[in-house]
C-alpha cells in the first residue's frame, strides 16, 4: 500500500471527473504520512509488548499492586482490590507511553495537513478528562465482573456474559446523553428546512426519531461524521458541524474581536469550503438510516454477543490451566484478572484477527446495502456528490492495493461505491 502511495502521483483516468490533481496530491501525502506513522507506532507497540513479556513486566506490576494495596490495609486475600490497583497502573502506563505518539499524530501529522483544531492546553485537558472518565467506568465494571466470576460457580461464564451484555447496552444508551457531552458541545439542530426534511425522511421509513443534535466537532478536528443512537422508540441523530456546510466553523470568518474558544481552541479558519449541502446531508443520513432499516445494527450486536459468549465459555475451559499462568510468570498464584488478560489478549489473538477480517468483509457488504437503500429513497445523485465531497474534506486516497483494502477497509473503496450509485444517478 505504501508503494501505491509513493508511485501513484497522477490522478488515474477513471478518477479524472471526480478529483482534481491538487486534492489528489494532498490526499496522497497525507495518507503516506499516516502510513509511516502507523508503521513506527505499530512497531514500537510490538517491541514494547514483547519486552514486557520477556522481562516479566506483568508479574512485576502485579507484585507492585499487591504492595500498594497492602500498605492501604488490604492483604493478599483482597484479590479484587489488588486487581483494580493493577488495572489502574497498567492503564496509566499505557496512557503515558502512548502520549508522545498521540501528540505527534495530532500536532505534527494532523496539523501539517490542516485537520488539527486543538491547542496544547486543550489536548492535555481532554486527555486527562478521558483518563478519569475511563477509570470511573472501567474500575467499577471490572470489580463487579471479577466478583461475579468468583461467586458464579460452574456456570460463572453465563453470568459474566449476561453482565457484560447489560453493561454494553447501558453504555450505548447513556453514551451520547451523558458521556459524550463531557467532551464536546451538543446543541439541538435549529428549526428550519434541514430539520424538517430530516424529520420527514425519518417518518417515511418509520424511524422513531426524537431529537436531532449538532456536535461541535470542529473544535477538535475538521474531520466530519454523522451517527444515530438509542434503543426502541427513542432514537436520536447526531451530525458533526463539520459535515454541514451551513454550520461548519471552518466556513465562517471569525467575528471582529472574537478569539474563538479563547484558551480552549485556536481559531484556524481554513480558506476552503467544507461540508455538504442540505440535500447531500439528507443522502448521507439516508445511508445511515439504511443501516437501521436493514437491521445491520441489530445483526452486529448479535454477532458481538455470540462472540462474547464463546470467549467467556472458552475462558471457563482454560482458566484452570496452571501452565498458562506459569508461561506468563505466575507460578504460585492464578489471579482472575491476569487469566482474563492472558486468555482474551494473547491466547485469542489469532482468532481475533480472523474474526476482525470476517467482520470487515461483512461491514463492506452492509455499506453497499445501505448505499442501495439511500438509492431507493431517491438520494443516489446527492449521495454520489456527498461521497466525493467527504472524501475530499477528509483527504481520503481513492487508490488502494487490493490485499490491503480487503484486510483493512471496513468501507468499500470510493470508486466501487460510486460505480454502484452511478446507474441510478444517470437515470
Amino acid at each position: 500500500q505504501r508503494r501505491v502511495y509513493r508511485t501513484t502521483t497522477h490522478v488515474p483516468q477513471e478518477l479524472g471527473q471526480i478529483m482534481d490533481s491538487e486534492t489528489f496530491e494532498k490526499s496522497r501525502l497525507y495518507q503516506l504520512d499516516k502510513s509511516t506513522f502507523s508503521f513506527w507506532s505499530g512497531l514500537y507497540s510490538e517491541v514494547e509488548g514483547t519486552m514486557i513479556l520477556l522481562w516479566g513486566g506483568i508479574p512485576f506490576l502485579w507484585k507492585l499492586s499487591g504492595q500498594i494495596s497492602g500498605r492501604a490495609g488490604f492483604g493478599p486475600e483482597y484479590e479484587i482490590v489488588q486487581s483494580l490497583v493493577f488495572l489502574l497502573l497498567a492503564t496509566l502506563f499505557s496512557a503515558v507511553t502512548g502520549l508522545p505518539w498521540s501528540l505527534y499524530n495530532t500536532f505534527v501529522i494532523e496539523e501539517k495537513h490542516g485537520f488539527n483544531q486543538q491547542t496544547l492546553g486543550f489536548f492535555f485537558k481532554d486527555a486527562i478528562k478521558k483518563f478519569v472518565v475511563t477509570q470511573c467506568i472501567l474500575l467499577p465494571v471490572t470489580s463487579l465482573l471479577l466478583y461475579i466470576i468468583k461467586i458464579g460457580g460452574d456456570y460463572f461464564f453465563i453470568y459474566a456474559w449476561l453482565f457484560t451484555l447489560v453493561v454494553s447496552l447501558v453504555l450505548v444508551t447513556i453514551y451520547a446523553d451523558y458521556i459524550a457531552p463531557l467532551f464536546d458541545k451538543f446543541i439541538p439542530l435549529p428549526e428550519g428546512e434541514l430539520k424538517q426534511q430530516i424529520e420527514t425522511m425519518a417518518k417515511s421509513i418509520d424511524f422513531p426519531l426524537t431529537k436531532v443534535y449538532v456536535v461541535e466537532g470542529s473544535k477538535r478536528s475538521s474531520h466530519s461524521n454523522a451517527y444515530f443512537y438509542g434503543f426502541f422508540k427513542n432514537k436520536r441523530i447526531v451530525l458533526f458541524d463539520t459535515l454541514l456546510e451551513d454550520y461548519s466553523a471552518l466556513n465562517k470568518e471569525p467575528a471582529e474581536g472574537e478569539d474563538g474558544e479563547n484558551e480552549e481552541t485556536k481559531s484556524k479558519t481554513k480558506n476552503k469550503k467544507q461540508g455538504c449541502k442540505n440535500e447531500e446531508v439528507l443522502a448521507v443520513l439516508g445511508h445511515e438510516l439504511g443501516h437501521w432499516k436493514l437491521g445491520h445494527t441489530v445483526k452486529n450486536i448479535i454477532i458481538s454477543q455470540m462472540n462474547s459468549f464463546l470467549c467467556f465459555f472458552l475462558f471457563a475451559v482454560l482458566i484452570g490451566q496452571k501452565e498458562l499462568f506459569a508461561a506468563f510468570g505466575f507460578y504460585d498464584t492464578q489471579p482472575t484478572l491476569i487469566g482474563l488478560m492472558i486468555i482474551f489478549q494473547f491466547i485469542f489473538s489469532p482468532y481475533n484477527e480472523v474474526l476482525s477480517f470476517c467482520l470487515t468483509v461483512l461491514s463492506r457488504r452492509f455499506e453497499f446495502q445501505a448505499d442501495a437503500f439511500a438509492k431507493e429513497l431517491g438520494k443516489a445523485k446527492d449521495l454520489y456528490s456527498a461521497l466525493i465531497k467527504l472524501n475530499k474534506d477528509n483527504l481520503g486516497f481513492p487508490v488502494s492495493d487490493w490485499i490491503f483494502s480487503m484486510w483493512h477497509y471496513s468501507h468499500p473503496p470510493l470508486l466501487e461505491r460510486l460505480q454502484a450509485l452511478k446507474d441510478a444517478k444517470q437515470e
